[in-house]
């Protein structure tokens, strides 16, 4: 039998996030019934919203909508569903008869946890057990905590949960957290806990979790399997149930839990990625919503020391949320550094003044194809310019770099005695003797910043006039990840790589229309992903 530690997965609804909740009805049934056999004490299966429904999303109106994904034969289990305050009119929800969802978790922001007391009586009204979910106990003061926690006793839901929305609790936040907690909560109220796991702590916080609660309170711990969920993910169901099975008795039915796993999880990674990562320490140091990084992330070759000085701008109320137009304001104006470059431009327009340039991009075709690029190298003398890495298979006349991350990486293993370099303003090169050009001029269109180093030196050649561009290495990338790169270090995860192409053909297509001359450009290696726009577009 199990004691005073409850698990509820949420695999059905916080993973959810990152498949646009469309498990299918195949998965979203196996996982239930596997739960069911685990002896999971609440299965939450999705979320109630106004709209969005779909055959096989994890999407509900009300308790009718969604009976037909609960089982006959229930066991132990209980089943919950959560309600956005600010996203579902609790006129929908019908009263409870037993044959659906167990309890309602309705969560909430800080600034309407006056305005949502009357949706949770009427979630008690109806029937439905009540779980109170504020969102980013972290934000909240401890007078704030109390004040929140007197609203709710008036209410007597059946639990409180302690939300650690943007995973940036340490064990200490969460012991002043919870005696908070358990000292104003009315008695027999359980206390939850839900975390996410930017910080690498979200398994030992659970453990924790139930430690601090033993003999004072029934604990719900929230978990999902393999730690399904948005951005860095959750406390793993199978870790926190095999804790709990061989520390502390419980009884929950691992090999049901792996079959989860084997047969349903697996799967689900091939569609998306979860899991912790650096980007998402940083989000989870600063208390900021994944959607930030996401959108940071996408911005080629930045650091995680350059989204910390972001997130650290924007300031603590903004990161809370996310507002796109303030970060590429931010990004702009952190990487923006003009300089005045008349002279390194008439430098280089006089170094290419006739001559054709090969441009090396650091694609496997490039190495995969050496024969080729070393007789076009024979047959047109060019001027060789490497992208962000030195091209083994013949020597450069240059290194040109528009990405900090990959001059950092170069310079580490490199000195520049001996290689002349090219590098854009943003990127920081003390120590370097390098030719410096603005990077304002190269990565501005007219409604977007470049941040492609192939675009860049693109455009860079147009502006000095070259007569004839070649392009070895210029790939793309493609579905299978460790391929993309002709040098291994400079490999990406399958996650970065995801929609790249996209970015740079919408770019290619602005270059082309928007640059000034004509030089030929042409493709001599491999099949690039681009190579249809090229052929059309480069020989105008």
């Amino acid at each position: 039998m199990n004691g005073h530690g409850k698990i509820l997965d949420c695999t059905l609804r916080d993973g959810a996030y990152l498949i646009d909740k469309n498990f299918g009805d195949k998965n979203i049934r196996g996982i239930i019934s596997g739960l069911v056999r685990a002896g999971a004490d609440y299965i939450e299966i999705g979320f109630l919203q106004n709209e969005g429904f779909k055959e096989g999303k994890t999407v509900f109106r009300n308790g009718a909508h969604a009976s037909g994904y609960i089982p006959v034969k229930r066991g132990r289990s209980r089943f919950t569903v959560l309600a956005d305050y600010s996203r579902y009119d609790i006129g929908n929800l019908d009263p409870f008869d037993g044959s659906s969802f167990d309890a309602v978790r309705a969560c909430f922001f800080k600034n309407e946890r006056y305005e949502v007391m009357p949706f949770c009586r009427k979630v008690k009204m109806l029937g439905y057990e009540l779980f109170v979910q504020p969102v980013d106990i972290m934000g909240y003061s401890d007078i704030e905590i109390i004040e929140l926690i007197r609203n709710v006793n008036e209410i007597r839901p059946s639990c409180f949960s302690i939300v650690d929305t943007f995973g940036s609790m340490y064990e200490s936040d969460l012991m002043r957290i919870y005696s908070l907690v358990h000292h104003n909560l009315a008695p027999g109220i359980r206390v939850g806990f839900h975390s996410h796991n930017n910080m690498q702590m979200s398994s030992a916080l659970s453990q924790s979790f139930l430690k601090m609660t033993y003999g004072q309170r029934e604990a719900v711990v929230d978990a999902t399997l393999g730690g399904m969920g948005r951005g860095a993910g959750n406390t793993p169901t199978e870790l926190i149930a095999e804790y709990m099975v061989s520390r502390l008795g419980y009884d929950y039915r691992m090999d049901e839990l792996l079959d989860l796993l084997d047969g349903y999880v697996d799967n689900l990674r091939a569609r998306c990625s979860w899991g912790y990562s650096l980007p998402y320490f940083v989000a989870g140091a600063f208390s900021a919503h994944v959607n930030n990084i996401s959108y940071l992330t996408d911005k080629n070759g930045i650091r995680a020391k350059d989204m910390r000085y972001i997130l650290d701008k924007i300031g603590s109320r903004e990161r809370k949320r996310y507002d796109y137009d303030l970060l590429e304001k931010e990004y702009l104006d952190y990487i923006r550094s003009d300089i005045e470059d008349g002279r390194e431009l008439e430098m280089l327009r006089s170094v290419l003044s006739g001559r054709p340039v090969l441009v090396i991009a650091p694609g496997t075709s490039a190495v995969r194809e050496k024969e080729r690029v070393q007789e076009c190298i024979r047959e047109k003398h060019p001027v060789i310019i490497s992208v962000n890495f030195q091209a083994g298979i013949c020597p450069s006349d240059y290194i040109f770099f528009s990405n900090a991350r990959r001059f950092e990486a170069w310079a580490g293993k490199n000195t520049a005695a001996d290689q002349s370099i090219i590098v854009t303003s943003n990127v920081p090169h003390e120590g370097y003797a390098c030719t410096v050009l603005s990077f304002v001029r190269l990565a501005k269109y007219q409604n977007r910043y470049a941040d492609n180093s192939v675009i860049l030196l693109l455009r860079l050649l147009d502006i000095v006039e070259a007569v004839e561009i070649l392009l070895a290495g210029f790939d793309g990338y493609g579905k299978e990840q460790g391929h993309n790169y002709a040098d291994v270090d400079m490999e990406i995860s399958e996650q970065k790589a995801r929609n790249k192409n996209l970015k740079i053909h919408t770019l290619l297509e602005e270059y082309f229309r928007e640059r000034r001359g004509s030089a030929p450009v042409r493709v001599i290696t491999g099949e690039s992903a681009f190579s249809e726009i090229i052929d059309r577009e480069g020989s105008r």
